[in-house]
């Protein structure tokens, strides 16, 4: 069927030229019909996928997004907005598809004007009925784009937010649905915030000045968590709450004027249900030697931790982490420039699946004498 298509359409090429050249003046009736005749059999022919019925294009224009939550751009390639222009039958079944329009990005760093932004937001959230949605507003001044999605409050179910503290009391309210929240600041808060009910809230990210904001959050429902720029007191006091967590990843800046921050804990932070555990150092700050004795978690299975943070004895460190967590590690990634060999920690730690930096070399100025593999 295919190549007769293309053969009619080889022979509708041609006759068209024919038509148009003046010496075939005298055959013009004859080239019309037959010219008629081929596009007939051009027209009567059925794509094969217009013969799908109307909830399978709708389930294949699904798979043609990113992956819920993530959000597709507002237009061009890869956005729904794009099935709504290829003929009239599909964009009636996109815009009658609630599921293509629940994930939106608005951002005044766009190459789409604000207006645009506003307008396709609002028909998106409206062509999304119901649906759950995952939303993202990308820039700290945008009362706009933040009244846009206010409305739909009740329907936010993943939320990643980059605002000024000016902008924060403006998503106060019930949040029914909300299950994670990608929270950066601009600038820290003066008084303290407490965060609207959210029953579902489970995961939770912080950036620079939210993550040592005075944001009350509920860390006693959350099972995920992830605080970037945050130091050493401030995490101890959130984590001591967050008695549920299973995935913790922690950027720890170092505070030189915290005298507490060298000191060892008295009690450390029990995570009893805590199976993966990420810790690493902002990139100008100094590690605490001390990181990883401040946790005990005797479900870890796995670890991603910095190797200078487990200095003067990166394996001792981990084995006495190991023994006095009572946890069975399987995974171990070491981060950063090393000091000890690769072949040393997989005899430490034999039972344990290892990994290391791509592109991290054993530190040369180091006093050991142990060469790289």
């Amino acid at each position: 069927m295919l190549s007769s298509l293309a053969t009619d359409r080889a022979q509708l090429a041609d006759l068209d030229a024919q038509i148009s050249d003046l010496r075939f003046e005298h055959s013009l009736p004859a080239l019309r019909s037959q010219k008629q005749l081929v596009q007939e059999r051009l027209y009567s022919y059925k794509y094969p996928v217009l013969t799908l019925p109307n909830e399978i294009i709708a389930e294949i224009f699904i798979h043609f997004l990113p992956i819920y939550p993530l959000c597709p751009p507002l237009t061009g390639p890869y956005s729904p907005t794009l099935l709504t222009q290829i003929c009239r039958e599909w964009q009636e079944i996109a815009v009658a598809t609630p599921g293509l329009w629940r994930s939106l990005s608005f951002d005044t760093e766009s190459l789409v004007p604000l207006t645009q932004q506003r307008h396709i937001c609002h028909n998106w959230l409206t062509r999304s009925r119901s649906c759950p949605l995952s939303i993202e507003f990308g820039d700290s001044d945008m009362p706009l784009a933040l009244a846009a999605g206010i409305a739909h409050r009740v329907r936010w179910e993943y939320l990643k937010l980059t605002l000024s503290r000016s902008y924060l009391p403006v998503i106060d309210g019930p949040m029914p649905l909300l299950r994670h929240l990608d929270l950066t600041l601009d600038d820290g808060l003066d008084v303290t915030t407490k965060f609207p009910e959210a029953p579902l809230f489970r995961s939770l990210t912080l950036y620079y000045f939210a993550a040592s904001s005075k944001v009350v959050l509920p860390w006693a429902q959350l099972t995920s968590v992830t605080l970037h720029s945050i130091y050493r007191h401030e995490y101890v006091a959130a984590l001591r709450q967050a008695s549920r967590l299973v995935h913790c990843e922690l950027n720890i800046s170092f505070d030189e004027e915290d005298s507490s921050t060298e000191a060892p804990l008295e009690h450390g932070i029990d995570l009893l249900h805590l199976e993966s555990l990420a810790l690493s150092p902002t990139p100008l700050s100094l590690p605490w030697l001390g990181w990883l004795q401040d946790f005990i978690t005797p479900a870890l299975r796995s670890l991603r931790v910095a190797e200078k943070s487990l200095m003067p004895e990166p394996v001792d460190t981990l084995s006495s982490f190991i023994s006095k967590s009572g946890c069975k590690l399987q995974k171990l990634r070491v981060t950063g420039t090393r000091t000890v060999s690769k072949g040393s920690y997989r005899k430490a730690f034999p039972s344990i699946q290892l990994s290391f930096d791509s592109n991290e070399e054993i530190d040369s100025h180091s006093d050991w004498e142990i060469s790289p593999e």
